[in-house]
């Protein structure tokens, strides 16, 4: 807490998370927030109108000198940029805060306050360590999250390697590769099966084997044909979509967590 903490932030008031619409765009007022967050954190015009060049490849007007000017070719920068190089642009202005930071603070800060904007206006995008990567459903955050702590708790950095890897796939700019998180997701569940079954099998092979209660083994089971045709035997006009893949992400994660769960249990009785 900072003496400068607005009212809504000393007493804990904001708005509650708005349902995603936005993902493979970037509104105005999604540009507008990057832009005077940065502002906020101590970047001046002409800081702000390098780093924005820098992204676009574009060379700063020779003739605006004034702050007013600087300002004003930042906006229209800004708003004529595609929508993926704006979040390009909210990364750089993050990387770009720390050069006159002396209280360590403001990139923290920055990162919070567009983050808390994005939940807020139904973006689904979030700042972690000054990456905008991908932000689903309460599940998928959850689940992830889950996943990838209790892989590393359990001594499975593989695993906890291919839910990273998913989540890259899924964060990528401007089109996610959704077949490419389908797979790392099934990956990362067939090496948390494996060890668990303590075979090698494929994970078709393992899930009757494991002890997951019927009928939602039967489920399981159909997740791994959808992933096994749309992830790694895709077809023409087949592709899966972009809330297909995060179903699939969300589920194996989630099952990976209970499997190495209910392993733990069972091996401290």
């Amino acid at each position: 807490m900072t003496d400068s903490a607005s009212f809504s932030e000393r007493h804990g008031y904001h708005s509650a998370d708005v349902e995603i619409t936005t993902r493979e765009d970037a509104p105005e007022d999604v540009r507008a927030a990057i832009m005077m967050l940065g502002y906020a954190a101590g970047m001046g015009p002409g800081g702000m109108r390098d780093a924005v060049c820098e992204v676009l490849l574009k060379r700063p007007d020779p003739n605006n000198w004034s702050a007013g000017n600087i300002e004003t070719e930042v906006h229209r920068l800004i708003d004529d940029a595609p929508w993926y190089k704006v979040y390009d642009i909210a990364e750089r202005i993050h990387a770009e805060i720390a050069r006159e930071d002396y209280t360590g603070t403001k990139q923290a800060e920055y990162a919070r306050r567009l983050t808390q904007f994005f939940r807020e206006h139904g973006v689904g995008w979030q700042m972690e360590e000054g990456r905008i990567v991908f932000r689903g459903s309460e599940a998928f955050t959850l689940a992830t999250r889950d996943a990838v702590a209790t892989m590393q708790q359990a001594g499975s950095p593989t695993a906890a390697n291919e839910v990273h890897e998913a989540l890259k796939d899924i964060s990528r700019r401007p089109s996610a590769d959704v077949t490419g998180a389908i797979q790392h997701a099934m990956a990362a569940l067939e090496c948390v099966a494996r060890e668990v079954d303590g075979s090698t099998d494929t994970l078709g092979q393992i899930i009757k084997r494991l002890t997951i209660p019927q009928p939602l083994d039967g489920a399981l089971h159909r997740l791994w044909g959808f992933a096994s045709e749309q992830g790694r035997h895709i077809q023409e006009g087949r592709e899966p979509g972009f809330e297909e893949a995060e179903l699939v992400v969300t589920v194996a994660s989630a099952v990976s967590v209970y499997l190495l769960r209910h392993a733990a249990r069972a091996e401290s009785r």
